[in-house]
């Protein structure tokens, strides 16, 4: 592992005075008899459940790393895959997620589809089944189905995987759509992940981008829960009151107080807590690529495992690298969880 020598003792050494970590449900070995055993979903989806938590470097911890790589449709192929154009081969895509000890790979339909028959059985695949295709002009940003759950279950999948863009105009039917399709995975016995993004140009003002920020990203997450995500993604967040500066919805001052500060490890954990205080688990997203891609996917990890997040779906930073390269790093994210000296804060 490689953490910044400026930002470790801030974030190891953190100690959370806001939401208590015994509040918490946290990840561990018996994550799906503690928390999905007592709930409605049927034995089918605790089975998928217990292979996605036993699969991969993180088997058997409760916590998950995951490959995703649905950017061939939500960012370009060409401007997604120039950097390393091996991943143009659905194949290699599945390679990296076994090369590199994932717990799961997903992608998209044609992309798991292609090599379904062959890696199916070798690791857990999740379907994305909605995307937001970028080749309409004027660009337009709306999630639309690409796959049916059933496609998803005939190929083998284990879970499946889909996104809302909280706070846009299109939010409404995407949470009916995604809502639909979850019972219907969850009926058919695969688990389901939400990718709990937001999306509203009036989140982003002169003096600060509130996409990101820790009550509007937490609230999504509290929806995400409620439409019954086995687990939720959420990006990390970079700020907080986005409720109040936008003047819209509800807030209260302790939101802002007593269940947060600006630490990033308080920020990440209110997330956490509004996933039923943890038990709709909180995988944090790796991010774009850039000149620190190792350091920053580690201080990433760290933050989440801290704040009693489940793990990283990290994608750009893995294959828009050699695929060695892109191994070490999510063996570095891996290793943090597997790191025992990491704790609670």
């Amino acid at each position: 592992m490689k953490l910044d020598c400026s930002k470790a003792q801030n974030l190891l050494g953190h100690v959370c005075k806001t939401i208590p970590k015994e509040s918490l449900h946290i990840p561990g070995p018996d994550w799906v008899d503690r928390i999905f055993s007592q709930s409605d979903r049927n034995i089918r989806v605790l089975r998928s459940l217990n292979t996605l938590y036993n699969s991969g470097r993180l088997a058997g911890t409760g916590h998950l790393s995951i490959l995703p790589v649905d950017q061939g449709i939500e960012h370009t192929a060409g401007a997604s895959f120039a950097k390393n154009i091996q991943y143009f081969d659905p194949e290699n895509i599945v390679k990296l997620a076994i090369e590199g000890g994932c717990n799961s790979v997903a992608s998209t339909l044609g992309v798991l589809g292609i090599v379904a028959r062959k890696y199916a059985h070798k690791i857990p695949f999740m379907l994305k089944f909605n995307h937001n295709e970028l080749l309409t002009y004027p660009t337009k940003h709306d999630q639309i189905l690409f796959a049916s759950v059933k496609q998803a279950y005939e190929m083998g999948c284990v879970a499946v995987g889909a996104t809302v863009y909280f706070g846009s105009p299109e939010s409404s039917r995407q949470i009916m759509e995604v809502s639909r399709a979850f019972e219907m995975a969850h009926e058919l016995g695969m688990a389901t992940v939400l990718w709990c993004y937001l999306r509203n140009p009036a989140f982003k003002t002169k003096e600060m981008d509130y996409h990101e920020a820790a009550d509007l990203t937490g609230q999504a997450n509290h929806l995400g829960a409620t439409i019954k995500a086995d687990i939720v993604k959420q990006k990390l967040p970079e700020n907080n009151g986005g409720f109040k500066a936008l003047n819209f919805g509800k807030q209260t001052e302790a939101m802002y107080t007593t269940l947060c500060t600006n630490h990033p490890i308080d920020l990440t954990r209110y997330q956490v807590a509004n996933g039923y205080m943890g038990r709709i688990g909180l995988i944090n997203s790796g991010g774009a690529s850039g000149d620190n891609d190792l350091s920053t996917a580690v201080e990433t990890a760290v933050i989440n495992k801290r704040a009693g997040g489940m793990g990283l779906i990290s994608g750009r930073k893995a294959f828009q690298r050699p695929m060695n390269e892109g191994v070490q790093l999510l063996n570095a994210i891996q290793d943090v969880y597997l790191c025992k000296e990491i704790t609670l804060a």
